[in-house]
């Protein structure tokens, strides 16, 4: 238990140390790349951003079951008189597994000579590994994105925003946008860190697992990772007071008292 709790603390504290690596691979930029800086906060983004959330708040769409490793790709805003020249944003949905944060920054690498592509990403996940989650947040940090918990469709040739969800380690990585968004028809859901891990089979248990919980120490190192964020560690530890095989949706009066997110941009 002790091993295991250090040996997570101190991939905490490398992924945090990689924020500086990944400033190689990923510009502060609207086009998700370029030489010319500009905040997140920019026109082009903030317009992509009220475009979406217009849509998630007309329309909404029931989760369904993610159970694949994360994908990304590019989606364009519908906004009127754009044609194809709507601006395109990054969306990321499925589980968020070891090499997740290694794929994002090499999509986001391919996708920054796209015309339009902006410095926003739809996230919707179940959760996954948390400190995998908590390297994507950092590329998420590094890239200076604004984060909106939702998904993307297709339908009729077209891209269409729909609600999402961001459960378990999930809210680790979205802990990294600089700006963070869930639309009222979107969930995100916390519950206490556990692993499980296969035992000795027998005759009795021939699946037989154990479950292991964080430390206290490695409970601190998270609490740290979202301070950092700027995000109030009380989640986490709230978080904590919660089964594992339970999920607390957090109210929106909890997003915004923890500063995890808002409603709106």
């Amino acid at each position: 238990m002790m091993i295991f709790a250090k040996s997570v603390a101190r991939a905490i504290s490398l992924a945090l140390g990689r924020l500086a690596q990944l400033a190689e691979h990923l510009v502060y930029t609207e086009r998700v790349g370029g030489s010319s800086p500009s905040p997140p906060t920019s026109a082009g983004v903030a317009m992509a951003v009220a475009a979406l959330i217009a849509c998630i708040l007309a329309s909404s769409s029931p989760a369904r079951a993610q159970t694949e490793p994360m994908q990304f790709h590019l989606a364009r805003v519908a906004q009127d008189g754009c044609a194809r020249d709507c601006p395109q944003v990054i969306v990321a949905e499925g589980v968020i597994e070891e090499d997740t944060p290694q794929a994002f920054v090499d999509f986001v690498r391919s996708a920054a000579d796209q015309p339009g592509a902006r410095s926003v990403v739809l996230l919707s996940s179940p959760g996954g590994r948390v400190v995998a989650s908590m390297r994507l947040g950092a590329a998420l940090r590094q890239l200076g994105a604004a984060v909106i918990v939702a998904r993307s469709l297709s339908e009729g040739g077209r891209d269409v925003t729909v609600s999402g969800q961001c459960m378990s380690a999930c809210v680790y990585a979205m802990m990294g946008g600089v700006k963070r968004i869930v639309p009222p028809e979107s969930r995100v859901g916390i519950h206490r860190m556990s692993r499980e891990e296969a035992t000795e089979s027998s005759a009795r248990a021939p699946h037989a697992t154990t479950r292991t919980y964080a430390s206290a120490d490695m409970v601190d190192a998270l609490a740290n990772y979202a301070a950092e964020m700027g995000v109030n560690p009380t989640v986490i530890r709230t978080a904590e007071r919660i089964s594992p095989d339970e999920i607390h949706i957090l109210s929106s009066t909890e997003l915004r008292r923890w500063r995890l997110a808002s409603p709106k941009f």
